[in-house]
């Protein structure tokens, strides 16, 4: 079995101003990512989350455990050819994230609850994703709509993305669905800053963040659309 390989995450919430200052900056230094399809070199991200019965994944997060893990499924550009299914860790400030490719059919039995007629192979995430559904019944939670512009940098795998607009699905769980129904979830302006890293962040990129006055939060777009969705 391969050996986890956990990163450091660090978020922070950016006006619209500062965050256009950074992007110019980081565009000199560091490269933009390659599923970029758009003029501005952003690309579209849609996310279905799991949650149980409990809502466990959900208030893990509110009560601040330093280590939990939830699944969701994430499409690209809402291209159907390529979806993977996820899981993520969390423990303090470090993440681990594995991911596995699933067909749109398996994708369709996931969202009409036929969990028993995917077909398995003997391990991967696919498998511990069904058998987790089968022991604590998760379903469906929510749809995390955003925008994203992300810039890459080889050493220490480092990786710097901002995400806008982020919107809510409410009550629809409708991957495909282009004309979902969404909301706003961020006060008008607001950017969300990601910096992942390996093990340091290279000093002359901790030097360009430095200088924009920001404020480190411990914010989560998939506990922010769940509380928009529960209003």
């Amino acid at each position: 079995m391969d050996k986890k390989q956990y990163r450091h995450e660090l978020k922070f919430i950016l006006s619209q101003g500062e965050a256009e200052l950074l992007k110019r900056k980081l565009s000199l230094l560091m490269d933009v990512d390659s599923n970029s399809i758009n003029e501005d070199n952003t690309y579209f991200i849609r996310s279905l989350y799991f949650d149980d019965d409990y809502n466990s994944a959900y208030y893990e997060k509110i009560d601040g455990l330093e280590k939990r893990e939830k699944y969701r499924i994430r499409l690209y550009n809402l291209d159907s050819s390529f979806i993977r299914l996820e899981r993520k860790e969390k423990n303090r400030d470090l993440t681990y994230k594995k991911q596995e490719k699933i067909s749109v059919e398996d994708c369709h039995k996931f969202l009409n609850g036929d969990f028993e007629e995917i077909e398995l192979a003997k391990d991967g995430l696919l498998r511990e994703f069904v058998l987790k559904q089968k022991l604590h019944h998760l379903k469906p939670s929510v749809i995390v709509d955003y925008k994203r512009l992300a810039f890459t940098f080889p050493v220490e795998d480092t990786r710097i993305t901002f995400d806008e607009d982020i919107r809510s699905g409410k009550f629809q769980y409708d991957l495909f669905d282009k004309d979902i129904l969404t909301f706003n979830v961020l006060e008008p302006g607001e950017v969300v800053l990601e910096v992942k890293f390996n093990n340091s962040i290279p000093s002359h990129l901790a030097s360009v963040i430095k200088e924009i006055p920001t404020v480190r939060v411990a914010v989560s777009k998939f506990a922010l659309c769940r509380e928009k969705k529960e209003v």
